[in-house]
């Protein structure tokens, strides 16, 4: 029998209006630039800050760590919040507090001050991320996965080119201008909301007017969680006193039993159980959570084995890795073509692959061809595993919970870029480099198995209210409905 559904709420300009993935994903790619821009561009930054400041090199990883945990720590509040916001407030509140925090850092006059600036930016930038994917993920079909396409390569890109950007500001600019870098997202904003064609999805699809207030319980014992895991991961590196680990390690793992109980005790707290149990999720974020990890590892340590290869310095190695970056336009672009013909669990199975691949290359082979083209692989899987499973999360729930499921599926998958930096940092004064990154491929060859074994399923039931401008909708299992999306079960 048909099925009446709905694609994710009202798109914009009314009934004839047909949304532009492409030009939808122009616009997210550029507000997104500044935001990876300083994911790797500070890395280059610290010394000159432990220099200006007055502290040791060690503790400036804070800066790093402090961005990474408050980013990732944002996303399912951000997911959350959109329950009853729409994707727009949540973006300009993310932005705004990107650019407080951005500039607070860069003006600091003391290193706690620096590290609170960038932890109010770290979330603004969580917030963000979480808000560009929502939008993007609004629109039917393939417009959804061109707008994914091309923001996922927006951010591979900008990522990469962190340590070139990183090292001309600071050697140009001086070390606060590179702090002051996501700042840009701000006019980038203002030029977006300017032009009422912008965004298709200004309402944000249905709002939950009885979500209630938020669960703070939950929200805090995730943070625990999250926090600490990194915490200890970095431990090591910045050089934390074994006393203090012991005691954020076991917090942390009260923070996941706590976490455990408030799921089974509140079903639909910050964390609903419906989200966590629908088939798929928990995979998705896993496979994806590994890639970033792999990725983002062996990005942390390319400059520097560039630059012990060839003797140059930031400004060079940045350069060098320019080719590399540019992959990612390419692979952002191809992932969204190759899943109409391969379901989503294969696709991320492949970029696992090439990730795991480019892991092996940096830590076997040495010389910076070897670095590129480690790198050139890893961004490759890390741009197209965000097209293919953000992408993905839209049929994994219903409508009612699809912004909770991005966000907490953004979260597992962003968290593991904190996780590749942290682990190869903490096991790179034990072991040697090579070692490191065997034990860091691992991950991402996790996230491949877990991908191969993943056994496609079905669409998620549709809910009986659901429509389309109002209007009902009439699928044909295998068909594309008007507005470009398949029924097919092969897409998940």
């Amino acid at each position: 029998m048909p099925q009446t559904i709905r694609s994710g709420g009202r798109l914009g300009g009314g009934p004839t209006h047909a949304p532009d993935g492409r030009r939808l994903g122009l616009t997210l790619g550029m507000l997104v630039l500044p935001m990876y821009v300083a994911l790797g561009a500070p890395s280059v930054a610290l010394p000159a800050i432990g220099r200006a400041l007055g502290v040791p090199f060690g503790t400036t990883a804070w800066i790093l760590a402090a961005w990474s945990l408050t980013s990732a720590l944002a996303m399912p509040v951000a997911g959350r919040l959109m329950a009853r916001w729409s994707p727009v407030r949540v973006l300009v509140a993310g932005v705004l507090a990107l650019t407080a925090g951005s500039a607070l850092a860069a003006a600091g006059p003391t290193l706690p001050v620096v590290i609170i600036g960038r932890l109010i930016g770290g979330a603004g930038a969580g917030a963000t991320v979480i808000a560009v994917f929502a939008e993007a993920t609004a629109l039917p079909g393939q417009q959804r996965l061109r707008a994914l396409g091309t923001v996922a390569a927006a951010s591979a890109t900008a990522s990469a080119c962190g340590t070139l950007v990183g090292g001309a500001v600071t050697a140009w600019l001086g070390w606060r201008a590179v702090l002051a870098i996501p700042v840009l997202a701000l006019p980038l904003l203002l030029a977006a909301l300017a032009d009422r064609r912008t965004f298709t999805r200004i309402g944000g699809g249905e709002r939950d007017g009885s979500a209630g207030r938020l669960d703070v319980g939950g929200a805090a014992v995730l943070s625990v969680l999250a926090g600490s895991l990194i915490t200890v991961l970095q431990a090591h590196s910045v050089g934390l006193p074994a006393a203090v680990t012991l005691v954020v390690a076991a917090a942390g793992v009260l923070a996941g039993v706590g976490l455990w109980w408030r799921v089974r005790r509140r079903p639909d707290g910050f964390v609903p159980r419906r989200v966590i149990a629908a088939r798929g999720v928990p995979a998705a974020g896993l496979v994806g959570g590994a890639v970033f990890a792999g990725y983002y590892g062996v990005l942390f340590l390319a400059p520097s084995l560039i630059e012990q290869a060839t003797g140059g310095g930031a400004l060079e190695a940045g350069a060098l890795l320019v080719p590399a970056a540019a992959c990612s336009v390419l692979a952002g672009r191809l992932a969204g073509t190759v899943t109409a013909r391969f379901t989503a669990w294969q696709v991320s199975a492949g970029l696992a692959a090439l990730t795991v691949i480019g892991v092996l290359v940096v830590g076997v082979f040495t010389g910076p061809t070897a670095v590129i083209v480690g790198v050139a692989l890893t961004v490759s899987g890390f741009a197209g595993v965000q097209t293919v499973l953000v992408g993905l999360a839209p049929e994994l729930v219903t409508a009612h919970d699809r912004d909770t499921a991005q966000g907490l599926l953004t979260f597992m998958i962003n968290l593991g870029g904190g996780i590749g930096p942290a682990a190869v940092a903490g096991l790179s004064g034990i072991v040697s480099v090579p070692v490191a990154l065997a034990v860091l491929a691992v991950l991402p060859l996790a996230g491949l198995v877990l991908s191969v074994t993943r056994r496609p399923g079905a669409r998620h039931p549709p809910e009986p209210h659901d429509t389309v401008n109002s209007r009902p909708v009439t699928f044909h299992p295998g068909k594309p409905d008007r507005t470009g999306a398949s029924c097919d079960r092969r897409a998940i």
